[in-house]
């Protein structure tokens, strides 16, 4: 399997020659040419997950707290903050001078009505809210945070810097449900879209933010420190191919390719003006989601059932190929190497692999044949691979599938959608998260019990939910351990989704540019020279 897979991919990818014509021609220097992993499609990082809109977030959104490196919070919009004695209240203060693209300043009510629509969507934000009562802006700088109980990691939900971002819009826009995308990108960041100038699917422009002001202390790292602006124009190009992509940038019409297709890395490591590099330190993590609202998967013992038949050295050889360096596992609900990694419950990934017994368990569990619609972009390749690998499994297992191949864009697009499939709605689709995502219940969003509330997959289970908020209060990391641990073996048992594995995703760009940051592919402090 692993080897028809393999050769399927170099077909896919590699066919190609790498003198394949770029479609861009050499701008000024002024302009960062940067090819995404996918067209960005949704723009509201309210509304998506997607990693393509958390990166135009990341310029254009700024949020009240960063992270350095070591994931020490750090302030960001605000100046500082007072707690009282009894941690039940606290006060926050905006820096002055902080203005939004439409040239409005930034106010305290901007922030409440923000993050209010954040946590109606975020985990971290909902666990924060879930405790808030009373959230207010006594003065045009000021935000106050009345709690029934002490909740010490706000500053870390509010620097939450990965999917769903907490960034600050102008009231106006935050009014708006979060279920429905917003009319407008204004957000404070360094850098502002330009809706004018999208061309769908082929161009995105970001353009350098003028009365942006960057905090004055720190260095930068990661989403914390100064957020410096050093082009005045940013161009996310898409691609029809990886080789295209790949003769572009060694031509020096890119000067960014975020995901270079694994299979051309060795020609790309001998061309002595790209450098190669892990931006992403904490790896990406493949999930197969499944949709808990329609059958099969309403039934948790279909979707326990399924997991006796993942092999995760296959999903991540499709998708990595054999190397052990870019590769890490078993993986299981939280990321591996991680302070909430845990081996409790691991058998259902990690034991012999049998497809008969595995038939017999979807028999026994319920499964009746039902129809299976597995969504797969296939534009973007690591999501493709382990599309193909789960739908070769589902095919062995005697599953009825309709293995649906399309865009990424549009897979994002459909799986908001909770009819059933045969109304535009789905039951499985393949998805890579970051290794950030996956570090603990603050932030993982597939252990939520809550349905159709949750984001996509929709899973309810009680049990999970009050697992999940008994781990924000447990007193110390011990504690945190254990019952990460509980969350973990429930996640298993329900079938909440499906762990593919782990890799390490290089990126590469040309050596001139020069301010790289590490943690995700970040804007900000990168320039040329």
């Amino acid at each position: 399997m692993t080897q028809t897979l393999s050769r399927r991919r170099l077909m896919q990818i590699g066919a190609a020659t790498l003198a394949s014509p770029a479609i861009v021609r050499a701008q000024p220097t002024s302009v960062l040419r940067f090819v995404p992993y996918a067209d960005l499609a949704l723009l509201d990082p309210i509304l998506t997950t997607n990693y393509v809109t958390r990166a135009h977030a990341q310029m254009v959104f700024d949020t009240l707290y960063g992270m350095d490196d070591a994931l020490t919070v750090r302030p960001q919009m605000v100046e500082g903050d007072t707690v009282s004695e009894d941690g039940l209240t606290w006060r926050l203060k905006l820096r002055s001078g902080l203005m939004f693209h439409d040239r409005t300043p930034v106010l305290g009510r901007d922030v409440v009505a923000s993050l209010t629509r954040w946590s109606k969507r975020d985990a971290f934000g909902s666990a924060l809210f879930a405790v808030v009562a009373e959230l207010s802006s006594p003065d045009d700088r000021t935000i106050e945070f009345k709690l029934q109980r002490p909740f010490p990691l706000l500053r870390e939900a509010l620097a939450k810097p990965t999917s769903y971002l907490p960034v600050i819009m102008p009231e106006r826009l935050a009014l708006t449900s979060p279920f429905s995308a917003v009319s407008e990108i204004i957000g404070s960041g360094p850098y502002r879209y330009a809706p004018e100038e999208r061309v769908p699917g082929s161009l995105n422009v970001f353009k350098r933010f003028d009365a942006y002001v960057p905090c004055a202390d720190g260095t930068p790292s990661f989403t914390a420190g100064p957020r410096i602006a050093h082009f005045e124009r940013i161009e996310w190009r898409t691609m029809p191919d990886g080789n295209t992509a790949a003769s572009a940038l060694r031509a020096g019409e890119i000067d960014w390719w975020e995901q270079p297709n694994v299979d051309l890395l060795p020609l790309l490591a001998r061309d002595q003006k790209l450098k190669i590099d892990v931006v992403e330190t904490r790896g990406l993590i493949g999930q197969i989601r499944l949709n808990h609202l329609h059958p099969p998967f309403d039934k948790p013992a279909v979707c326990r059932a399924l997991l006796g038949a993942i092999d995760q050295t296959e999903m991540m050889e499709a998708v990595a190929g054999t190397d052990p360096s870019v590769r890490r596992g078993p993986c299981g609900v939280f990321t591996p190497g991680g302070p909430m990694d845990s081996a409790a419950g691991m058998e259902a990934l990690t034991s012999k692999r049998d497809i008969a017994k595995v038939k017999k368990a979807l028999a026994d569990a319920g499964y009746n044949g039902e129809k299976i619609s597995l969504l797969a972009g296939t534009d973007v390749p690591r999501i493709n691979a382990i599309c193909e690998v789960i739908a070769d499994t589902c095919r062995r297992l005697g599953m009825n599938l309709d293995y649906v191949a399309t865009d990424w864009g549009t897979v994002n697009q459909r799986i908001l959608n909770q009819k059933p499939p045969e109304q535009g709605g789905w039951n499985m689709y393949g998805v890579f998260s970051g290794g950030l995502d996956f570090l603990s219940p603050a932030y993982h969003l597939l252990i939520r019990g809550i349905g159709a509330k949750g984001p996509p997959s929709w899973l309810t289970d009680p049990e999970i939910e009050t697992l999940r908020g008994d781990w924000f209060k447990a007193a110390d990391l011990a504690g945190q351990k254990t019952l990460a641990a509980k969350i973990q073996v429930r996640a298993l048992e329900v079938g909440a989704f499906i762990p593919c594995g782990q890799y390490f995703q290089p990126t590469v760009y040309r050596r001139d540019l020069t301010g790289m940051l590490s943690g995700l592919p970040l804007f900000w402090n990168v320039r040329r020279g």
